[in-house]
This record gives structure tokens, C-alpha cells and sequence, in this order.
């Protein structure tokens, strides 16, 4: 999950009744920002811990690879480093009503409308979750380790993902740099997805480039663990929204999903199991489940597998499937949505409800 944040003409909001929310949200990015060094300054400081080291001049490695192959922006990102007082830097906030799986939306200056609300500030972001169960949501709040500012700052490596498994690291920086090549308005599904994709094939196309065997071995389990586990999030969100439509009494569709949710948790353990994974969504299933959290999942994910088709059809060609890729994000929301499920669903003719793509008839493989 992510948090994506853009402040400049930030004064100009000064007129907004939610001031006070990008006032403090602005105070806690550039705190942030303030606490920027720059990677190269680092490595050259002989006093520097060595597993830092080892870290930092993989991170930019990993930069380079983003640029020469993947065709991410050569810019400033994840040149510079942050260590932060937490292993979080912002924490993001879901609610949906108790019998709907919809979430709720909040806009924004400049980004638009989003399913999610970020935080710096734990005191604020209690308040206002306590009003949003006061008037009978259900909320979700999750620790996120890195956001986005799409291209507005200079994001720097944070201590909060530094020393994640090498695969990661370089999944969530390509993932992020994403963010900063294409971003649609009001779209969290397209974008996220978008970066998703991406981070996939391009951490499977770098640790080739490396010859890590035993890494590629992992991340595979991982991809196919984590493909069941959204896969069986998305159903329960599903069965839930059957659940909610049905003309029965409230407490009766209590029961049900409450015995939904004990499903879930037992199908998850036998996916874990399967795939030998011990941490994953583990600690996630053993916490309460709820309308909001189930939702904030498939909110990320509906459209992955749509765009690592359209990658794949471009050959790993990243320059031309960003510029597809930025057709499709320009398409009206319907159209966007159907050219989408179109690709989901494997095979997309050149024209008909998607763009062309210059290569006559693209198929997804």
C-alpha cells in the first residue's frame, strides 16, 4: 500500500475546511525531506555501519536498472537517504459502512479523488478514525514504509524498507518510480496496478540480469503465494457484497459475515501452508477483518495481472508499453475499465475497447 502526496501552492488551500489536515500532513513530509543525505556523501564517510553501506550502494544499482532497462525517470529519487525515528513513515486510513464493500473516497488538491487517507500525525489520525466509527464505519489503518510524491520532491531511500530482501527493495523502488511515469486522476485501481506490474516483471527481469537463481526461486513462491491469497480476498469481498445485498435482517448478515471472515482466515492458513510461507498475510488474517481492510487489497491488485499482459505483449519493450499504457489512462473511466478487463481476461485486438498498441494484434500471454 501506498500514500501519495503533493504540496505545492500548498498556502492556496488556506481557504479549505480540511486546512489543517494538508497543514500538518505538509509539516510531516518536509520533516522528512529535512532529513535528506545524500547516498553519495554517505558512501564516501569512511564512519558508515557496513551493512548500511552494502545497502545504500545496492540501492543504487538498483536505480541504474531502473533507468537503462525498465525506462523509469532519471531524476533525483532514491539518491539520497532518510532514517527515520519508526518502521513506518505514514500511515494510511480505509472505512467503508458496515454492510458495503465500497470505500469510502477522499479528494485532494492537484492528485484528485483517492480510497484512502494518509497520516503523519497518530494523534489526528485517531480522532478522525473515531469519528468515522462514530458515525458507523469500519476503518482499516496499515504501516507504510514508502510513498510516492510523483515527482514533486525528490523521494529519498527510507530506513523503514533499506534492509528488506533484495527483491523487494528493488520491487518497491521500481514500484514507486512508476508512480512518478504515470499517474491518472481518481484512479487508484489503474495506478496502483500500473506500479504493481511493473514492479513485478522488473524485479523478475533484474534479478536475471544478476543471475540470482535461488532469489527468482523465491520470488516465485511469493508471486504465486500472494496471487492466492488476493485471489481469495477478492472472493471473500464478493461473497460479502452478496451477503450485503440480500433482503434479510442486519443481524442475519452479521452472522454471515462473521463466518465469512472465520472462512477466510482458514483458507488462508492452507494457502500459507501450501506454499511454505510462514509471515506473509499471517499476522494480517489473525487481526480483526472488516469491510475497509478486505477492500483496501483488491483496491491495489484488480488490474495486475491486465497490465503484466500488456507488458509482456510489448516484448519487455517498457518505453512502449508506458506510452500504451498512458492511452489506456486516457481513455474515459468506463472505456478505461473495459479495456482493462478486456486485457485481464487475455487476448486485446489492436482498436475495439482499448487503444492500439503499433504492433497489429496484441496478444497477452
Amino acid at each position: 500500500m501506498r500514500w501519495l502526496i503533493s504540496i505545492p501552492l500548498l498556502f492556496l488551500l488556506s481557504g479549505c475546511a480540511d486546512f489543517g489536515y494538508y497543514w500538518n500532513n505538509a509539516r510531516g513530509h518536509l520533516a522528512v525531506m529535512d532529513k535528506r543525505v545524500d547516498i553519495d556523501d554517505l558512501l564516501a564517510d569512511d564512519g558508515i555501519e557496513p551493512g548500511l553501506r552494502e545497502r545504500l550502494a545496492l540501492v543504487q544499482e538498483i536505480r541504474r536498472f531502473s533507468v537503462t532497462r525498465l525506462g523509469l525517470p532519471e531524476n533525483d529519487s532514491y539518491l539520497s537517504y532518510v532514517q527515520l525515528d519508526r518502521p513506518y513513515v505514514v500511515q494510511n486510513l480505509f472505512a467503508a459502512p458496515e454492510f458495503s464493500t465500497r470505500l469510502q473516497r477522499w479528494c485532494y488538491p492537484i492528485i484528485g479523488c483517492a480510497s484512502y487517507r494518509g497520516y503523519y500525525d497518530e494523534q489526528r489520525l485517531l480522532a478522525y478514525v473515531g469519528e468515522l466509527k462514530a458515525d458507523g464505519l469500519e476503518v482499516y489503518v496499515g504501516q507504510v514504509p514508502a510513498y510516492s510524491t510523483l515527482g514533486w520532491f525528490d523521494d529519498p531511500v527510507l530506513s523503514s524498507f533499506v534492509y528488506w530482501p533484495d527483491y523487494r527493495l528493488a520491487g518497491l523502488i521500481f514500484h514507486e518510480l512508476t508512480h512518478q511515469q504515470i499517474y491518472i486522476d481518481d484512479d487508484t485501481t489503474f495506478n496502483e496496478s500500473l506500479a504493481s506490474a511493473v514492479q513485478r516483471v522488473g524485479t523478475e527481469l533484474w534479478l536475471q540480469s544478476r543471475e540470482r537463481v535461488e532469489e527468482l526461486g523465491r520470488l516465485s513462491r511469493w508471486l504465486a503465494y500472494r496471487g492466492e491469497v488476493v485471489a481469495l480476498i477478492e472472493a471473500t469481498r464478493e461473497q460479502l457484497a452478496g451477503i450485503y445485498q440480500r433482503d434479510i435482517a442486519d443481524h442475519r448478515k452479521r452472522a454471515l459475515k462473521t463466518a465469512a471472515f472465520a472462512a477466510a482466515r482458514e483458507a488462508h492458513t492452507l494457502v500459507a501452508e501450501k506454499h511454505g510461507i510462514t509471515g506473509g498475510f499471517t499476522a494480517w488474517f489473525a487481526d480483526e477483518l472488516n469491510n475497509a481492510k478486505i477492500s483496501s487489497v483488491t483496491a491495489y491488485n484488480d488490474a495486475v495481472p491486465a497490465f503484466v499482459n500488456m507488458i509482456r505483449a510489448h516484448d519487455l519493450d517498457f518505453a512502449a508499453f508506458f506510452d500504451y499504457a498512458a492511452a489506456v489512462g486516457k481513455l474515459d473511466k468506463q472505456q478505461r475499465d473495459n479495456c482493462l478487463l478486456a486485457w485481464k481476461q487475455g487476448s486485446v485486438p489492436a482498436g475495439g475497447v482499448c487503444p492500439g498498441t503499433g504492433r497489429g494484434e496484441a496478444t497477452a500471454s
